[in-house]
């Protein structure tokens, strides 16, 4: 893979909700990287970004990735459109990270894939938790059999999120529970078995779960669970707000986002989850930086995107059919 050794790496966003955002607070602040623009479909939106952002507003996508100035293109769009515009970016020799979830569909992101590939490009997925220092940590200690043997793991997930919010998202399982998937394969590999369901607990009008839980199986017969709720906070001492553990024989570790948390709004969090921005900064950092400029790997890959993929439609096998799915 060609390092880019410009003095200054040049990135555009296609799409400016809310995640952009955070996206742009993390490019300023890699040394040798400038948000050179955006494009976004509500033009009244693309402006007021543009102008807090200091960059660019482009006419159309097409205009962003024939722009020679950028060398990297965050995808942020909705997730229908992430293969359009990925590839579009790859076409024209732009690097690219999308954000997660990557595909609606496990043969979208083998695309994405497959074009990266054949033209000698990055594409990474947006899996940011797995960038916090923390589950590096977590990995290590897997991997070095610090921990003993691994008997169980758990993803954690409770922040209430109000209808009108949920409303942008494709229910918890495809929106959430991918995290969950990235951060279990990250950590300690992906299940052989599992079995999923899910509930709409207080929407009115929207149809998409509110909560899901999941229970798995692992490859050394240890055993997983996820759970995944815009129902509800967790109020409770040590509240699984987000909350990640692996326990071994011989050890076991914790990651929550109660850590380091701002008594002001975040996004659409009633609270500013300090390591939420940190992750996503940590993220955007290795990809212009490690992967970019030194011809590292991300850490999560599009093959574990693909992986991901398949363990969120083995949960909605689960749910439909009431069963345990087989990996």
């Amino acid at each position: 893979m060609l390092k880019l050794t410009k003095d200054t790496l040049g990135v555009g966003f296609i799409g400016a909700g809310d995640i952009s955002i955070l996206h742009a607070a993390a490019v300023k602040k890699v040394p040798g990287a400038k948000l050179v623009g955006l494009w976004n479909r509500n033009q009244d939106r693309a402006n007021e970004r543009a102008k807090q952002f200091g960059c660019k507003n482009y006419k159309s996508p097409e205009e962003l990735v024939k722009d020679p100035a950028i060398d990297a293109v965050f995808v942020l769009t909705n997730l229908e459109t992430h293969l359009e515009y990925t590839k579009l970016a790859l076409d024209h020799g732009k690097h690219v990270l999308v954000e997660k979830p990557v595909g609606v569909s496990i043969d979208e992101i083998r695309t994405m894939k497959e074009t990266a590939d054949a033209k000698g490009l990055v594409c990474m997925p947006g899996h940011n938790y797995v960038y916090e220092q923390s589950m590096v940590r977590t990995k290590q200690l897997v991997e070095g059999g610090d921990l003993g043997k691994i008997v169980s793991a758990y993803v954690m997930y409770n922040i209430h999120h109000p209808e009108e919010v949920a409303k942008r998202y494709p229910g918890v399982v495809r929106q959430i529970l991918t995290h969950h998937s990235y951060i279990l394969l990250y950590l300690v590999g992906a299940p052989v078995e599992l079995c999923a369901m899910k509930a709409t607990l207080h929407y009115k009008e929207y149809t998409e779960e509110d909560i899901a839980m999941v229970q798995m199986r692992l490859h050394n017969g240890a055993l997983a669970h996820f759970c995944a709720s815009f129902a509800a906070d967790d109020h409770a001492a040590d509240p699984w707000t987000v909350m990640v553990k692996v326990i071994g024989t011989a050890g076991s570790t914790r990651y929550s986002y109660r850590d380091h948390v701002e008594i002001k709004p975040g996004l659409v969090h009633s609270q500013t989850y300090t390591a939420y921005q940190g992750s996503v900064t940590n993220e955007v950092r290795h990809f212009l930086i490690d992967c970019l400029r030194m011809g590292q790997p991300p850490l999560s890959t599009m093959a574990d995107a693909i992986t991901a993929q398949k363990m969120i439609e083995a949960c909605e096998e689960s749910i439909r059919q009431g069963s345990v799915v087989k990996l």
